[in-house]
């Protein structure tokens, strides 16, 4: 009975894997650094352009990447989304200037779900390497 139990959990593992292998994304070069969106299908039309703008635009990736800050990244709660009544999500967590990318990652979505409303997992919606 537990072999089954461990199959069927690896066989989970593997699908979220290759789900989360699945989100387009689109790549940017701003300022020196490289901007990727994960274009998961939960954001709004509104959320993406916000995140679009990020990628595009000198103003919006200096409130995510303060000057001399290098690695910064985005976490939401798919049930949240990016955008609420116009607003910012309570659980949308952005971190910056941390020493790497995976320490940036990790810390956002640690941020992210210890906000979130419940739902799944927080996932990454916006990585930023300015190294």
């Amino acid at each position: 009975m537990w072999k089954w139990v461990a199959v069927l959990g690896a066989a989970t593992a593997i699908a979220g894997a290759v789900q989360a292998q699945e989100v387009q994304t689109e790549t940017y070069t701003l300022e020196g650094a490289q901007i990727t969106l994960y274009l998961h299908p939960f954001l709004s039309d509104e959320g993406l352009a916000m995140l679009r703008l990020v990628g595009q635009n000198r103003d919006a990736l200096s409130l995510f990447v303060p000057e001399g800050a290098r690695f910064a990244a985005m976490a939401l709660a798919p049930a949240d989304g990016l955008v609420a009544d116009g607003l910012l999500a309570e659980s949308a967590v952005a971190v910056a200037d941390m020493s790497d990318l995976p320490t940036a990652i990790t810390s956002a979505r640690e941020g992210c779900d210890a906000a979130r409303s419940g739902g799944d997992e927080c996932v990454i919606a916006l990585e930023i390497n300015a190294e």
